[in-house]
């Protein structure tokens, strides 16, 4: 059967291309592998009607609401390669199968890679965070350190301030701010500690001390991080597809890429990592889907 649109990824983004898809007719497939880039997080904010709901439960509530969908199929399995022959696409999967499909849109997402700090990834996702929209809320008026080693350490510790007056910024050994901006932060009684960070230390997730190579230590209750970023998944290079300076694949207004065919939406483009953001990127990225395929057919 040739699929009128396979989707790459079961986030927010490509479920919300799905229901589109679906209530337009389209025969579609969903590929979803279940690794998800919040699965260490406990809740998910700033969805209105959804506010505080955790992942999983998204998940089951979205899968739900297409289970009506008889065009609609999910499949539980990583697209390994996509290769386009004429004008439609081959999708090879990792058990061996393959489909054909005249579109295809990349909803593979992002991956969080943090500063490699011991105790990172036991407070990641309960009391250390990356997105203070996310999570502000819940840490707020908390003595909260900012851990941020890179160029977006001003961008950050700015952002964070909205929520709690009690910040120490920790740049990890490494010399980040300006003279201008250490004066700039000293005025708004935010710490700067330039050590090295030789270990995080808490209990059950939630963080306690921070412990530098010198021996000092500072007392915190959770705070934020400023990571990198990553393509999840290699299948838009595979493609050839055009990428931005910050690494997000190239799209129009309406997810198309340099490859005529290949969509992409979500967090796969370095918009605004926030789930509603996705979900209405998927949405508006599949609109532009149909009004193609009616295009190409009328």
């Amino acid at each position: 059967m040739l699929l009128d649109c396979a989707i790459i990824g079961g986030g927010p983004a490509g479920l919300s291309a799905s229901l589109v898809l679906a209530r337009a007719k389209k025969n579609i497939i969903l590929f979803d592998e279940n690794k998800p880039r919040n699965a260490v997080t406990h809740e998910s904010h700033g969805f209105i009607t959804r506010d505080g709901i955790q992942p999983l439960e998204f998940k089951r509530i979205a899968k739900q609401d297409l289970e009506k969908y008889l065009t609609l199929s999910i499949e539980n399995q990583r697209v390994i390669d996509i290769k386009k022959e004429n004008k439609f696409f081959m999708i090879y999967t990792d058990d061996g199968s393959s489909y054909r499909s005249r579109k295809v849109i990349l909803a593979t997402g992002l991956q969080d890679v943090l500063p490699e700090i011991a105790g990172v990834q036991e407070f990641y996702g309960t009391s250390l965070f990356i997105c203070p929209f996310c999570d502000g809320w819940e840490l707020r008026d908390r003595r909260l350190v900012v851990i941020a080693d890179n160029d977006r350490a001003m961008h950050l510790t700015k952002m964070v301030s909205n929520w709690s007056s009690d910040l120490v910024v920790c740049t990890n050994g490494k010399q980040v701010f300006s003279k201008e901006e250490k004066q700039l932060l000293e005025n708004k009684n935010i710490q700067v500690v330039e050590y090295e960070i030789e270990a995080l230390h808490g209990e059950n997730g939630y963080l306690r001390k921070v412990r530098f190579i010198n021996g000092i230590e500072i007392e915190r209750e959770g705070g934020f991080v400023a990571g990198e970023l990553k393509q999840a998944s290699s299948l838009a290079k595979t493609l050839g597809c055009s990428m931005t300076e910050m690494g997000g694949i190239e799209t129009d207004d309406f997810g198309r890429t340099n490859i005529e065919g290949v969509y992409a939406s979500g967090d796969t483009t370095f918009s605004m990592p926030q789930l509603i953001v996705a979900a209405s990127e998927g949405s508006k990225v599949a609109a532009g889907v149909v009004s193609d395929l009616i295009n190409e057919d009328f």
